[in-house]
């Protein structure tokens, strides 16, 4: 049996003017739960130049103001957090929204962004294993009742965390990445893949070919095994004018990629008549995911009225 499609939105999450609309970011919330939307989800950024609201404070403050949707973070940059801290909590998140959490989690910027792991004292050659020891930590923090681990960076004795998830065994952890060990780990070691917005479908697509090659070396099983894709998108009937906006947004929030990649919106992004956007999300979807997060970028909420009403049913009755 084919898993069912699953759709999510962002939480209002970067607001360039540096100030947060909170009563945007709770009538949003409402709205993906009323509208049917299956989770929502955040960004994660630790330091930088956006005004981007820290993801675990923001997955908090969603699940206090919604009762049914999955709460997701695509993705935490995992090797520069501190474990413990991390799975107190998330843990925490999880007792608090119910069981409601997907942990998204990836290595980070590259390697010459030297800056970005010095920040943290971390040694950027180092953060592959920072991120599987992270992850050791954090599973066992979730699962056992002491946690004993030892390495350069943090000596646990018999170190108790409590509550644990009300995920049994835990939350679901979904990695990201793009190279082919980010791949093989996310089969070896998560729970699900997550391909980030700035991929463009082909590479996404030959990046799920590797997944499911890592699955049959690791005896996975694909209908247990989630693999999501985030979309930027807009839907609106003058398509000039989605595009130009889009544009603009990418101009401010990714300039330093847009800059090594001016036809960014092109290769990445779907907009303009449903019927448009429905074509463009049905390409992503023949690729292997079976949950999008579909990433309007202003109008929430009317976005997510005409992409709940126009499209999801659409893309549900052709799968």
């Amino acid at each position: 049996m084919t898993a069912p499609l699953s759709f999510g939105v962002p939480v209002p999450q970067v607001f360039l003017d540096g100030r947060a609309d909170m009563d945007l970011v709770q009538r949003s919330l409402k709205a993906a739960e009323d509208l049917g939307f299956d989770s929502v989800w955040v960004q994660d950024q630790a330091h930088g130049f956006i005004p981007l609201f820290e993801s675990v404070s923001l997955l908090c403050y969603a699940a206090a103001v919604t009762t049914r949707v999955k709460l997701g973070v695509s993705v935490i940059v995992f090797p520069v957090r501190e474990p413990v801290i991390l799975a107190k909590s998330l843990s925490s998140l999880d007792q608090m929204s119910d069981g409601r959490l997907i942990l998204g989690v990836g290595l980070g910027p590259p390697l010459d962004n030297k800056d970005f792991y010095l920040a943290f004292g971390i040694e950027p050659h180092e953060r592959v294993r920072r991120f599987n020891d992270n992850l050791t930590i954090l599973k066992s923090l979730w699962t056992e009742p002491k946690t004993t681990f030892d390495n350069k960076w943090a000596e646990l004795n018999n170190v108790a965390m409590e509550p644990k998830p009300v995920q049994q065994p835990h939350p679901p952890i979904w990695i990201g990445g793009q190279h082919e060990g980010a791949l093989r780990r996310a089969v070896r070691l998560g729970d699900g893949y997550t391909s980030a917005g700035p991929t463009t479908t082909v590479d996404y697509k030959a990046h799920v070919a590797s997944v499911m090659r890592y699955m049959d070396e690791f005896d996975r099983d694909p209908e247990t095994f989630p693999i999501s894709k985030r979309v930027y998108l807009a839907v609106d009937d003058d398509e000039d004018r989605a595009k130009a906006r889009l544009v603009d947004w990418f101009n401010r929030r990714y300039a330093w990629i847009v800059k090594h990649r001016p036809n960014l919106v092109d290769e990445i992004c779907v907009w303009g008549r449903p019927q448009r956007v429905i074509d463009g999300l049905a390409d992503i979807l023949s690729g292997g995911a079976r949950t999008l997060i579909l990433n309007p970028l202003w109008d929430y909420i009317d976005q997510m009225d005409a992409l709940a009403k126009d499209v999801i049913p659409a893309l549900k009755a052709g799968h």
